[in-house]
């Protein structure tokens, strides 16, 4: 589930703490990595924790239509196919993801209110009243949970849901966004593991990320006497932090993960610069890369291994 950016992003993020926290020590860093990814994964439950919970809203909803003394059109034809359809009882099925909900303690994250309030809005919507005035098959009720999905990212409440629970729903959320789609497609299926399917993988978090953040600050010091000298008219301590962690983490990769293209390497933290620090560091962290990826190319301390990688 996760990438190897959404991982570059933790490892700044947790570089970025220790820096500010002078307390903090390399153990207790590696420790929150750890943490931080399994929260990644715990999001992607949560989110079908609450998507069961949305659809459900459809079946209090019939309740309420069908008690009207003088029901509407819609009210008379309306059902709670939106929770009865075979993709969302096949997760309400499932033992095992219920018993993943009931160990994290969803039940206690839950605000109902805002719940209520994502169902109703979306109740409002055109689509839904399109879906409810059809004759339905397995490919509608695909498509309108995909758009009820689309809805609840665009609703106030969905996110602050997910903010209050989890402080890295900004930066997971487009991971999030395309693993529950995916485990959505593939819905009913026949085991109930499915979803252990997008566990983050050892080659992502462990091989790449704790490599990445464990020999940055290793080679901290080592990577400053790279940099230093190519700053040209820059003094390095009035550097932006994030500027000065995504060059040391760049220096890492460049030299540390052979199998990494360099202009990869270079355009993925540019692009970090570009969404995590201020509005001139795109410019500055491209510039100050490029140099140092020159010499150290020259030098022979970027070595690349591989078919298509060799001198980049």
């Amino acid at each position: 589930m996760l990438s190897r950016r959404s991982v570059r992003v933790k490892v700044m993020q947790l570089l970025y703490s220790m820096d500010r926290d002078e307390t903090l020590v390399p153990k207790d860093v590696y420790k929150s990595y750890d943490q931080n990814i399994n929260k990644s994964y715990e999001l992607f439950l949560y989110t079908i924790y609450i998507m069961e919970l949305i659809t459900f809203e459809s079946v209090n909803d019939h309740k309420k239509r069908s008690s009207k003394h003088l029901p509407t059109d819609l009210d008379k034809i309306f059902s709670a196919k939106l929770y009865n359809n075979d993709l969302i009882q096949n997760i309400v099925g499932n033992k095992k993801l219920a018993e993943h909900f009931k160990k994290m303690d969803f039940a206690a994250k839950l605000n109902e209110e805002y719940v209520k309030k994502v169902y109703l809005s979306f109740a409002k919507t055109d689509e839904y009243t399109a879906y409810l005035e059809k004759d339905t098959e397995h490919a509608d009720h695909l498509e309108i949970l995909l758009e009820l999905y689309r809805h609840c990212r665009q609703d106030e409440y969905f996110n602050e849901m997910l903010e209050d629970t989890f402080f890295n729903w900004v930066d997971d959320k487009s991971l999030v966004v395309g693993a529950f789609k995916k485990y959505l497609k593939i819905l009913p299926v026949d085991s109930d593991t499915a979803y252990m399917e997008f566990l983050p993988q050892d080659d992502t978090v462990k091989d790449f990320g704790q490599n990445l953040l464990k020999s940055t600050i290793d080679n901290s010091e080592k990577s400053m006497s790279h940099i230093i000298p190519v700053l040209e008219n820059w003094d390095h301590e009035r550097l932006a932090v994030i500027d000065t962690i995504l060059i040391k983490m760049a220096l890492t990769e460049l030299i540390n993960f052979n199998s990494i293209p360099s202009k990869v390497t270079l355009n993925e933290y540019v692009e970090l610069a570009k969404n995590y620090s201020t509005i001139k560091s795109k410019e500055f962290v491209n510039g100050v890369l490029d140099k140092l990826m020159k010499q150290l190319m020259e030098t022979g301390e970027i070595k690349k291994e591989g078919r298509g990688l060799i001198d980049q």
